[in-house]
């Protein structure tokens, strides 16, 4: 094959699966190099990449349009911590070479959708075979009002930590997806969890709360303890954090209850994609109620304090010990 014929089968792939999904005009309808953007006036653009890769972050046999939303879904997680407003996002896929039609159409329909429903087009991206696992790499941009984004660094000895939606799902229900969970759930009660896994459900609709209402913010995508401690590290503050009062779903709650050593796993294996944050107390009724008006559940678990670390006490105030804090990639 030609380098010109190579070039028309890429170019027919992208205006086939992807040109629908640029509708800003700055992406020029995917015929450039290059796309362009103009932040809206007084407004800082918010810049998140975030990749995920065959056999590390979905399942091989995981259906196109899932991989897609899951690749779009946790870089607009990040946006929704930063207090961000979601502008578009530039798109890198390296496919193996049995990569066929079918499955690029149902992962254009996936990340079409999504870009529709959390108003984010594609500006551009590329497209490579690669002899290895699928990849899917997100640059993703939004905006804020200048000056305002919600940064890690931020909490106060007194603020009030908060984390949106329920812990633990995205965790128990990658051992469900993977055949390894032994408990007695019921069928809503396993795809419930299964879905949180494959699918999160980022909190955009919280993030003008949390840009102004939170000292500090970040989301929860490695394990809320080892995610709350990097906040802790970066604001130079400590915390201590009642376990009984995170958040966990019903689903969740039934295995920790047939099996108590699944409060590590929920505490700490990450893929939550839900929102961390700390609150002056000042500001406290203003946040709850914000985020109600954004229907988007949020639970106070603990207090940030002076010092270092992130304590989690159980219910007679003993400090629990964990063998690890969170996910990690190394």
């Amino acid at each position: 094959m030609t380098d010109e014929d190579k070039s028309s089968a890429e170019d027919r792939l992208i205006a086939r699966h992807f040109k629908p999904i640029a509708t800003h005009p700055g992406a020029l309808g995917l015929s450039d190099d290059a796309a362009f953007i103009k932040p809206p006036p007084g407004c800082d653009l918010v810049l998140k990449t975030d990749a995920i890769i065959g056999g590390v972050h979905f399942f091989p046999d995981d259906a196109a349009h899932t991989v897609a939303s899951k690749a779009l879904r946790v870089n607009l997680s990040d946006l929704a911590a930063k207090g961000a407003k979601p502008l578009g996002f530039l798109l890198s896929l390296a496919l193996p070479k049995e990569t066929g039609d079918d499955w690029l159409a149902d992962f254009a329909n996936g990340l079409r959708g999504d870009a529709v429903l959390f108003g984010c087009p594609l500006f551009g991206g590329d497209t490579d075979r690669t002899p290895g696992p699928a990849m899917i790499s997100i640059a993703m941009f939004g905006s804020v009002p200048e000056g305002t984004m919600a940064r890690r660094a931020g909490a106060k000895p007194g603020d009030l930590v908060f984390v949106s939606g329920t812990i633990g799902d995205g965790a128990l229900g990658l051992l469900v997806r993977r055949g390894d969970a032994t408990w007695q759930l019921d069928t809503a009660q396993r795809q419930h969890l299964v879905s949180r896994y494959l699918l999160p459900q980022p909190r955009n609709a919280l993030a003008e709360a949390v840009r102004t209402h939170a000292s500090a913010s970040m989301d929860v995508s490695d394990g809320l303890v080892g995610d709350l401690m990097k906040l802790c590290r970066v604001s130079q503050v400590s915390a201590d954090i009642e376990a009984a009062r995170v958040p966990h779903s019903d689903a969740a709650k039934a295995v920790i209850a047939a099996d108590p050593a699944m409060r590590e796993t929920a505490l700490t294996g990450g893929d939550d994609f839900e929102i961390l944050c700390t609150v002056p107390p000042a500001k406290a009724a203003g946040f709850r109620a914000a985020a109600k008006a954004a229907n988007v559940p949020v639970t106070e678990i603990g207090v940030i304090k002076a010092g270092e670390g992130a304590r989690f006490h159980d219910a007679e105030g003993k400090v629990l010990t964990f063998k690890r804090t969170s996910f990690s990639h190394f």
